[in-house]
Parts: structure tokens; C-alpha cells; sequence
């Protein structure tokens, strides 16, 4: 079933934010016989220092008024989304091409497409605010400061592990712990908010609407997001739920539902969201995207030098990727308990099998 143009931005996400600063910066009669196009022929980008867009305003559930529909973005906050984007989405190609390669093995699940919902969320928060996903946490990993190798290299299995990650790959278990870290933030007297990501098809599942009451009870700090790209696996939501605005579904917690495909929108969005929670409690976001199963959406001939530098940059990493060698077995044993005693071992599955564990 093919989603509705309504909920479907039919446009290369990274491609809109420059395209827009390419647009708003030229006059009427600055732009030749053959238009836009010929506008980006003739390389007449944008130098302005800082602009101004609308976008469009979101859908609300339990509130009297949303985020911005004006956005104010600077040029160099738009080059560095950008890049963001656009090494996001080519990080996601060469994961798919490695994973076809059989050098990553069991599940692979990409982002690409929904670029503007990590990237535009981050956008609004700070390093000591939480987030916490479920498997389609590549990009996610990426914006929130892991390199390139790192994030590669995780899903390789090699040894160049910069991180120590735990892919939660039950659906919506990471609700209820989510509310759980909204809570640690709130009993701390931290002035942070915890993001909550789950997608369309896990929406139906009791644990959601059990966190979902707790958080309102404490009124925890808590962003819950619903990136729903229309289709829980295969099955679109409209043969999945009975109510598919999932941004109404929290009862007592209001929330509101972005175009998930505009990076500003989102920005603001995640922006208003993280001072009511503060304020006020937990808030539902529902970001309305789509994923594009891995497949490059660079326009052929309009490529940036960033394009060309940031290809340059995960080909690299995912070289080193590669190449390194594979964990050994005593790493298997590492990373089970948070500071264990020095002489600490585990078994293996057998009792005569002893590791030590750090």
C-alpha cells in the first residue's frame, strides 16, 4: 500500500536543506529562462549568513499551542546538518553493502530515509540529555558522537570497539527502561529529558501504554517518539492499528505529530517537547517518515564537495573495519557487570569453563 503525498515528503532529505537556502537566497530576476536548475548550474549558492523558513505546523493532542512554524537556521548550522545527514545515509549504504558482503552477520537494520528525525532531534538537545532506541540505532549512534569506525566496526565485530553497545532487540523494551532513565534524571535533579524511540509497529504492545502511565503518574522528564515510517515490517499501519494517529495514544500525555522529513520541523519540534517535559511531564512526538531500505538518494550530478568528502570518510572507515582483527574470546566475558572486583571470572556453558570478566 502506498502511503498518501500528505505523509510523504517526495524528496531527497538531505538534499532539501541547501536546496532551500539555494532558493530563498535568489531574487526573481536573478534566476535565468532555464530556473532553479539553471540557478544550480551556475553554482549561485547561497552566502548568507543565517535565514529564515516556515514550516509546516504539527498536529497537536492535549495542547493549546505547538512548537515555532518560523525557524531561523544559520549557514553553518545548515552545512554541518547536512553533513550529518549525508554521512548518515552513506554510513547505512556501506553497512547494506557489507552486510550483503557477509561481514556483518544477523540482523542489519538501516536508517536510511529517516536522517532528519536523528539529526533534527539532536539538533535540540545537549550531550547530558538521554536517548534510547531499539535496533535501527545506527544513525542515532552516530549524532550522539561515535565515529564512523566505531559505529562500523560494532557491527563487524572487529576489535577497534570504541563504544560498548547493548542492542536491545526485543521490541519496545527500551520504553519502559526509557522511563525509567526519565526518572533516575528527575530523582538526580538533573535539567534533562530522556528520548524515547520506538517505531509504528512496536505501538501496539502493552508495555508502551504501561510507561506510558507511569511517566504521566511521576510526571517524568520523558520525550516519547514514534518514528513511524508507515510500515512494521512489511505491514503498513493501517492493517496494524485500529487508530493510527499514535500521537493521541498517550491518554493523559499530550503529544503532537512532525513531518519527520524536514529537519527544521523536527528541530523545533524536539525543541518545544524538551521544555514542556521539563516543565510539565512526559510528551508524545510523532515523526511522520519513511525508510528507503539502504538505497542511496544522492541526485546524480548536483553532488557537493561534503558528498565527495564524507563518501571518502565511511569507505575509509569501513575499510578499517575489515581489516582489524576479530574480538577475541576472552571479550566475550567483558562488559556483564559495571565495575566488577579484579579477581571476578564467569563460566561458560560449561562449569569447567572459567573467564575473568572486567
Amino acid at each position: 500500500m502506498v502511503r498518501s503525498p500528505s505523509r510523504v515528503r517526495h524528496v531527497s532529505v538531505e538534499a532539501s536543506v541547501m536546496f532551500a537556502l539555494v532558493v530563498r537566497s535568489l531574487k526573481p530576476q536573478s534566476i535565468p529562462k532555464s530556473g532553479i536548475i539553471g540557478a544550480l548550474q551556475g553554482k549561485n549558492y547561497s552566502t548568507v549568513s543565517e535565514a529564515t523558513f516556515e514550516v509546516k505546523s504539527c498536529d497537536l493532542y492535549k495542547l493549546e499551542q505547538g512548537p515555532n512554524t518560523s525557524v531561523s537556521l544559520s549557514r553553518d548550522d545548515a552545512l554541518f546538518y547536512y553533513r550529518q545527514m549525508q554521512t548518515v545515509r552513506r554510513m547505512e549504504t556501506v553497512a547494506g553493502n557489507l552486510y550483503k558482503a557477509k561481514y556483518i552477520r544477523g540482523f542489519c537494520h538501516l536508517y536510511s530515509g529517516q536522517e532528519a528525525c536523528c539529526v533534527g532531534m539532536e539538533a535540540a538537545l545537549t550531550g547530558d540529555d538521554a536517548v534510547i532506541t531499539a535496533y535501527r540505532a545506527h544513525g542515532w549512534t552516530y549524532v550522539r558522537g561515535v565515529s564512523l569506525v566505531g559505529v562500523l566496526a560494532e557491527l563487524t565485530g572487529k576489535h577497534v570497539k570504541v563504544i560498548h553497545l547493548t542492542y536491545i532487540m526485543i521490541f519496545m523494551l527500551q520504553i519502559p527502561l526509557g522511563a525509567g532513565i526519565a526518572f533516575a534524571l528527575q530523582y538526580q535533579g538533573k535539567p534533562n529529558v530522556c528520548v524515547t524511540l520506538y517505531g509504528d509497529g512496536a505501538a501496539n504492545q502493552g508495555q508502551l501504554f504501561e510507561a506510558f502511565n507511569l511517566a504521566k503518574l511521576w510526571n517524568v522528564p520523558a520525550i516519547f517518539v514514534c518514528e513511524n515510517n508507515g510500515y512494521g515490517m512489511g505491514t503498513s499501519v493501517e492493517r496494524a492499528s485500529a487508530n493510527t494517529d499514535y500521537y493521541t495514544r498517550g491518554d493523559f500525555v499530550p503529544g503532537m505529530r512532525v513531518d519527520g522529513m524536514d529537519i527544521l520541523a523536527v528541530k523545533e519540534a524536539t525543541r518545544f517537547c524538551k521544555d514542556y517535559a521539563l516543565k510539565n511531564g512526559p510528551i508524545l512526538i510523532e515523526a511522520a517518515t519513511y525508510r528507503y531500505h539502504g538505497h542511496s538518494m544522492s541526485d546524480p550530478g548536483t553532488r557537493l564537495k561534503i558528498d565527495t568528502e564524507v563518501r571518502k570518510e565511511v569507505e575509509e572507515a569501513a575499510e578499517k573495519a575489515k581489516s582489524d582483527p576479530e574480538l577475541s574470546l576472552e571479550n566475550m566475558y567483558n562488559d556483564i557487570y559495571v565495575n566488577p572486583p579484579a579477581d571476578y571470572t564467569v563460566r561458560g556453558c560449561d562449569i569447567s569453563i572459567q573467564h575473568s570478566s572486567t
